[in-house]
């Protein structure tokens, strides 16, 4: 190849180089955009990172879902990609977490109230950013599974329950609903073999009864839930990490839940 055509062939490189840069900052830019999102040149893998540019109060996105069944990751990827505060469960903060595991009758109740003021004080904080947030697992499912789960168990006696159930319907009533629910649905075999797969110590020990007793409670209270529009992601058919497909078809649903454009959707493969 002759001198002008070594040039000509770095020419149409440099390019295709510039052409490709382009069009990630416009995908980039449709993909931020119903987030309020401005992309810029930086140093990131692709070329693009993202900034804030929304003002006033931010957007609520709240993640639901059995234990196992992909929260923290959807809640990173999203934080990653669309630059979300996250916030997270107390459970470090609970005084009562190691009592209620030696004596669940005895602490039961008090674990729960604990919890259920901690996160009705996370809640507040979330609607006072400016930023919009993401939250892994709700104050609805606090009650509505987890401590319903201890009173059917009979760990929280009848007149305890009673008051719980004011206490939360108070503060829940005081609350604004998220922007957005995203449920993860996942078969209880796959929770199974995520869990011993993940190597959390204190998982080790969950039975599958346990995970499909709250499996139960999960599909009756989001059959009952009105309080936003929501998104149901059947995450062992859906791959969102990994596959830049349904990574893409996630985007667009997410946009068209806070758009409003429609109220509920399910993703499934």
């Amino acid at each position: 190849m002759g001198r002008s055509g070594i040039l000509r062939g770095a020419c149409e490189a440099r390019r295709a180089r510039a052409l490709a840069r382009r069009d990630r900052a416009t995908s980039a830019s449709r993909d931020f955009a119903f987030w309020g999102l401005m992309p810029v040149q930086g140093s990131a893998s692709d070329g693009i990172r993202v900034r804030m540019e929304r003002k006033g109060p931010g957007r609520i996105v709240a993640v639901a879902g059995n234990i196992g069944a992909g929260k923290s990751s959807l809640v990173e990827w999203l934080r990653q990609h669309f630059a979300l505060v996250p916030f997270f469960e107390p459970n470090d903060e609970n005084p009562y977490l190691a009592d209620f595991y030696g004596d669940m009758p005895g602490y039961a109740f008090r674990s729960q109230v604990f919890f259920l003021i901690r996160k009705f004080r996370l809640h507040r904080q979330m609607e006072r950013e400016d930023h919009d947030v993401i939250q892994d697992r709700t104050i609805y499912e606090d009650a509505e599974i987890f401590a319903l789960h201890l009173h059917r168990q009979g760990f929280i006696d009848d007149r305890d329950w009673k008051t719980y159930c004011e206490l939360y319907t108070s503060l829940r009533d005081e609350l604004r609903p998220p922007d957005l629910l995203i449920y993860l649905r996942c078969p209880v075999k796959e929770l199974m073999k995520r869990i011993r797969h993940r190597g959390r110590a204190f998982e080790q020990g969950v039975p599958a009864s346990y995970l499909k007793a709250l499996d139960q409670l999960y599909n009756e209270w989001f059959q009952s839930y009105r309080q936003s529009p929501a998104l149901v992601i059947d995450t062992d058919r859906l791959d969102y990490v990994q596959n830049l497909f349904d990574r893409h078809e996630l985007q667009e649903t997410i946009q068209a839940l806070l758009e409003g454009r429609t109220r509920q959707l399910t993703l499934w493969r």
